[in-house]
């Protein structure tokens, strides 16, 4: 069982002033390589880093150690990391970044079905896995901030309900568990119903990404999200984007 510590963060120069500073990350991958690689940028970011080299180690980190952001590969000794992200959430939700060697949709769906919010296919550059640790850590603490702000009442639109406060979303009255990239895109839908958004505003509004290259991470996101909430409310617009579809106005005097 591999478990290295390497929590130290470089005090030359102005890393430790980054908006990553305090933050841990913990790194799950079995390759030494890579592994390596990963934890020296997160240092070089300002992160705190802890790493596992398979599944029984990592969920034994992360209940001790208690990081605010899981980098995760998907093929581990002992368990995968599906079954790492399983239990990892089963005791403390957490942003997950799958990492995976095979460019597979359902292996993606599968990841995020169990609770990842985001994944990047091998290979990949240092500097993108950054961004991307960066950003589900800002979309983490937006969430907390709205949650901590008052809000007037539920968003309902037909049978879908959603409450911003508590990041609660109902179908026909029962609740739908959503990770937390998936309820920031529904509301990002919800909050411009019947508009069609492309998928570059989408990745710009949810995941604060310029680049387009990450489309194919919205289309399975909007995957998994339409397998919770029922592929009828979400449409189709091919070559453009997505849009949420609501139950057409009444007509008057009806």
């Amino acid at each position: 069982m591999e478990h290295r510590d390497t929590a130290q963060i470089h005090g030359s120069g102005g890393t430790a002033a980054t908006p990553g500073a305090q933050r841990r990350i913990l790194v799950v991958e079995d390759d030494p390589t890579i592994v390596e690689a990963i934890a020296v940028r997160l240092r070089a970011e300002g992160f705190m880093v802890q790493t596992a080299g398979d599944g029984p180690a990592a969920v034994e980190t992360a209940e001790a150690w208690q990081p605010d952001l899981l980098v995760l590969d998907v093929m581990l000794p002992g368990f995968d990391g599906l079954e790492v992200c399983r239990r990892v959430q089963s005791q403390r939700p957490l942003p997950v970044l799958m990492l995976t060697a095979r460019d597979d949709e359902t292996d993606m769906l599968v990841g995020l079905g169990v609770g990842a919010d985001d994944y990047m296919t091998k290979p990949f550059s240092m500097r993108e896995l950054a961004a991307r640790v960066h950003v589900l850590l800002r979309r983490v603490e937006r969430a907390a901030l709205a949650a901590a702000i008052p809000r007037g009442g539920s968003l309902r639109l037909g049978e879908l309900e959603i409450d911003h406060a508590q990041r609660r979303v109902r179908v026909s009255g029962q609740d739908v568990h959503l990770t937390p990239t998936e309820f920031d895109l529904l509301v990002c839908l919800a909050h411009s119903p019947r508009a069609v958004l492309s998928r570059e505003q989408l990745l710009a509004e949810v995941w604060d990404w310029a680049d387009a290259s990450g489309t194919r991470t919205v289309d399975s996101h909007i995957k998994a999200l339409r397998r919770k909430i029922g592929a009828e409310r979400i449409r189709t617009v091919h070559g453009v984007g997505y849009a949420l579809e609501t139950p057409a106005p009444a007509a008057d005097g009806v």
